[in-house]
């Protein structure tokens, strides 16, 4: 039996006899009486055990600790104090005990703290409202594809190549690399030459999307990029689109369309724990999330977001440029200066990828960034060059070796067709929806450099 099944029916359960099988977040035991703090997993909040003088083993469970698991059978009636339904006792056994050194305590812990204790933090009330809003969030992304005809294909972990080309890839081997004289040789390690893992599963989602229409992938991904920023991790998950004959508006379109679906079922079926972050980690999250929802999304090109940067007589760090990237104050800029999120489109391509088609101009790629208000770029899509000749010569243009992705090329060659397709960091779109800082708040184990645990 579990607390949000009882709970969400209560009046089929009240003052009858309940089970449930938990574990004591707080016990405040006194002389004749004693309340505990009680939580099966299942819910935010949890619910209070109270339990009198009259229980058999009353003397044994005022002394059971914080942490402790227990199998607690009693009645479920209407609460005298601030909350709706308690469980007054009639029996209470110890499943598993816990000593006094337990380290989460109730009382406040520092998020430095807790990620030391990763093992346990799940346990506090912010990382049950966090890792219950992941696990919601990872199942309406896949409610949205599923329901609007995408098929979910697994891209390889493992792979020979490197989607973005910034080489920020950890190597796969089996040979002993310090003991290599010299360059190592790859015909003798487990696949026979250089292997890492992804850093992208859009190229291998591609040729999917050339049969199935539309497609995603969401996994894991890897970047061994030395970044020790609130934002970035060397293991996080991606969801990566891909939709044939669509072109650079219709993905930004689903782009739209996506985020919205998300956020509005996290705001359904996450309730009490948006409310909870709502009042311990950011003040006004919930009325953001729905702003959001509710807005309209703004699409400029990139010469108009610069002319506008530039036309704003503010005194930036950086000053915005033609042709280059923006910084984080000029998102900020341009959501606060449109009053919601925007759509970037249409970049200079000497600062985007190989795969992007090149805009008539010559000088831009059909590329765009969704910038949201508070936390700047959130994805970032494009339509692909589905022209053979352009992509080859784009790719020389790079200096970038054709061996190993002639496969990518002949999708050009064998019934090509204009197709796009964007790429989300899901632990930034927890950020955004939690409220939450730090990448390594929202991910069950981080991995940052140095850092490797659990």
């Amino acid at each position: 039996m579990d607390l949000k099944d009882i709970l969400k029916n209560v009046d089929n359960y009240l003052d009858t006899e309940i089970e449930l099988n938990g574990w004591i977040r707080n016990h405040r035991p006194q002389k004749e009486f004693g309340f505990i703090a009680f939580n099966d997993g299942t819910t935010q909040n949890g619910i209070q055990i109270v339990y009198d003088n009259n229980l058999v083993n009353f003397e044994e469970v005022s002394h059971y600790l914080v942490g402790c698991s227990l199998n607690v059978k009693g009645l479920l009636v209407k609460s005298q104090g601030k909350e709706d339904y308690e469980i007054k006792a009639q029996k209470i056994t110890l499943l598993g005990a816990c000593p006094e050194d337990y380290p989460i305590q109730p009382k406040r812990h520092t998020r430095e703290f807790l990620r030391e204790q990763a093992y346990l933090r799940p346990r506090t009330n912010l990382f049950t409202a966090v890792f219950r809003v992941r696990s919601v969030a990872a199942y309406a992304i896949h409610k949205f594809f599923n329901e609007n005809n995408f098929v979910y294909v697994h891209t390889p972990i493992i792979t020979s190549s490197d989607c973005e080309g910034a080489g920020e890839m950890f190597q796969v081997t089996t040979l002993d690399l310090e003991r290599v004289n010299g360059k190592p040789d790859y015909s003798k390690d487990f696949f026979g030459k250089l292997a890492s893992l992804t850093v992208s599963g859009q190229l291998q989602v591609e040729p999917f999307a050339m049969n199935y229409k539309k497609v995603y992938t969401f996994g894991p991904t890897f970047r061994a990029e030395n970044s020790n920023t609130k934002t970035h991790a060397s293991e996080f998950w991606m969801i990566e689109p891909e939709m044939a004959f669509t072109d650079l508006n219709g993905d930004m379109e689903i782009m739209e369309k996506m985020l919205k679906y998300v956020i509005s079922y996290v705001l359904e079926n996450c309730t009490s724990e948006m409310q909870f972050l709502d009042s311990f980690v950011e003040k006004g999250l919930i009325s953001k999330l729905n702003k959001l929802v509710n807005s309209e999304f703004t699409r400029i090109t990139h010469e108009e977001c610069i002319k506008i940067l530039k036309e704003s007589n503010e005194k930036f760090e950086f000053t915005p440029e033609y042709g280059e990237d923006i910084a984080k104050e000029h998102e900020k800029y341009i959501t606060e200066y449109f009053d919601g999120p925007v759509f970037i489109y249409n970049w200079p391509k000497d600062i985007k990828a190989f795969y992007m088609k090149q805009n008539d101009d010559g000088k831009t790629v059909a590329a765009v960034d969704l910038e949201v208000p508070g936390a700047g770029e959130l994805m970032g899509g494009s339509q692909r060059e589905e022209n053979y000749e352009k992509l080859v010569s784009r790719m020389k243009e790079m200096n970038m070796e054709t061996e190993g992705l002639e496969w990518y090329l002949n999708l050009r060659k064998y019934g090509g067709c204009v197709h796009s397709g964007f790429g989300m960091g899901f632990e930034r779109l927890l950020i955004y929806i939690t409220g939450v800082d730090n990448i390594r708040d929202v991910i069950p184990y981080p991995r940052t450099p140095k850092n490797c645990e659990f």
